[in-house]
């Protein structure tokens, strides 16, 4: 291979081509050498989200060095466990109170920082609210665009995304020196804690000037399983009428087979169920092992949120509605006498 300063000469005088990269006669394993990706999790309250470990098995796909990264209060524990994960080299960990919350406009001057320092190609966060809200902000500060929501990596440059909510794959390759890509969960399953011994090490911290202030939340806190990671999901559409009917009718439904509890647009607009339980192309996007559609008729924009659910089950009184379209197993009828006959069925059972 020519050397880098007689290359530019020859390139000067016309002799090899401008597009030509010097790195043109290195394998395919001399490239992945290259290649490193920082792949962003989150915690709350010092404890690891394992769904953002996704981003970890996307970074492992791409091939390369792979760090972690982690941030906040008290977070020894959370980086020590994520250190645990097979593949992954390093992670690091900013101990501050200010990250806590993941604040965007806190979160993304220090994630700039890091990722300068460590001279990442790639950077992977979960297609969450946290990852939404940050990664733009650190790709426009470092002048690139973002990859959002992507479903598959095809190599280190081109990557897979669903577009027009899901009626439609776009293959995108992106130029960019320093990739920012956000990944759809259900598309990415979250990396196993296990056996791995990645070394934990102190991230830089900017202590920028903080505009922003975390004021309050109101979280409804529910002993059942997260919408977003669970295995079995039911949800409940606008065929129950009212709140007290969806309550009636659904929180049985689900314990009985210790199911998260899901809804369509149309119910929570109605204000039937909290819109923290939305399921659909402007709510939560799943893919349980089990999904059971109740009085949900199967809009456009609400498939693009369960579609590649292992298994579909409907429960609907018209037997035209779209959801069958997708069901793998579908029952007609009065969902008022159906349903609670099904869950004395399955408590029974």
């Amino acid at each position: 291979m020519l050397s880098i300063a007689k290359r530019t000469a020859l390139r000067a005088a016309g002799a090899v081509p401008r597009t030509q990269s010097v790195f043109s006669n290195l394998g395919p394993s001399a490239l992945q050498r290259l290649l490193s990706t920082l792949a962003v999790l989150e915690q709350r309250e010092g404890k690891l989200n394992h769904g953002s470990l996704s981003a970890i098995t996307a970074a492992k796909t791409l091939g390369g060095a792979v760090h972690g990264f982690v941030a906040g209060s008290n977070i020894k524990s959370v980086a020590e466990e994520a250190a645990k994960v097979d593949g992954v080299e390093k992670i690091l960990a900013v101990n501050n109170a200010a990250y806590d919350k993941g604040l965007p406009e806190n979160y993304a001057p220090l994630l700039v920082e890091n990722i300068k320092k460590g001279g990442y190609t790639h950077v992977i966060v979960g297609h969450t609210s946290f990852g939404k809200s940050v990664l733009p902000r650190v790709a426009a500060l470092l002048d690139s665009q973002q990859i959002s929501d992507i479903t598959a990596i095809e190599n280190e440059n081109t990557f897979v995304r669903p577009i027009y909510a899901g009626n439609a794959i776009s293959t995108v390759e992106s130029s960019d020196a320093i990739k920012f890509i956000t990944i759809r969960g259900t598309a990415f399953a979250a990396a196993e804690v296990a056996n791995g011994s990645a070394a934990v090490e102190d991230g830089v911290d900017p202590k920028a000037e903080l505009n922003t202030e975390w004021v309050s939340e109101d979280l409804a806190k529910s002993d059942r399983p997260d919408l977003a990671t669970a295995g079995k999901v039911v949800s409940g559409g606008r065929g129950l009428k009212s709140k007290e009917e969806f309550d009636k009718v659904m929180l049985p439904l689900a314990d009985s087979i210790g199911a998260a509890v899901g809804a369509s647009r149309a119910a929570v607009d109605s204000g039937y169920a909290d819109n923290s339980l939305q399921v659909g192309q402007t709510g939560k996007v799943v893919a349980p092992q089990l999904y059971m559609a109740v009085g949900i008729s199967g809009a456009i924009q609400h498939l693009a949120g369960m579609k590649d659910s292992k298994v579909i089950a409907a429960i609907n009184k018209d037997p035209d509605a779209p959801i069958f379209q997708v069901a793998d197993v579908g029952l007609v009828g009065d969902l008022f006498e159906k349903v609670p006959e099904l869950t004395e069925k399955l408590k029974s059972s």
